[in-house]
């Protein structure tokens, strides 16, 4: 990736809804020659996809946890256990005292806790911490 690559993408993680044309302005390059270059990002797997970002608590789901799971098996296999859970927004393997963390988000506590629940029924799982975002000063794009 060169500098207006990643000044494309930058951009694009701005406003993934701008045009070539205004992309292209912003970096000094032709609607034409920017939408080939936002092509070959995807071809290689730079950009991954297009997507808009939604406001959680408009949507009915304020509540935001981020869980550690503890287990007594390796979770390396259970992928599709947490995907399972349609209130986990993100599934990590980690190193540490847990072996997985999740993020998870739901309109109430009482449904953080029905969550929890079916996290216990996830074979291997002994155990979790869970941690409620009370606010959230930011979230940024990946740096480039």
């Amino acid at each position: 990736m060169d500098d207006i690559d990643r000044a494309l993408v930058r951009r694009l993680q701005q406003d993934a809804g701008q045009s070539y044309a205004a992309l292209g302005t912003a970096v000094g390059l032709s609607a034409g020659a920017t939408h080939e270059r936002v092509r070959k990002l995807r071809e290689r797997g730079v950009i991954r996809r297009t997507t808009v970002e939604v406001d959680p608590a408009a949507v009915g789901s304020g509540v935001l946890a981020y869980v550690m799971v503890d287990s007594n098996a390796w979770m390396g296999e259970s992928k599709e256990a947490f995907e399972a859970i349609a209130e986990i927004q993100e599934a990590h393997i980690i190193a540490g005292s847990a072996s997985v963390l999740v993020k998870v988000r739901t309109a109430t506590t009482e449904q953080l806790q029905d969550v929890l629940r079916r996290l216990y029924a996830v074979d291997g799982v002994s155990g979790t911490h869970a941690t409620v975002v009370l606010d959230t000063f930011f979230e940024r794009p990946l740096p480039l």
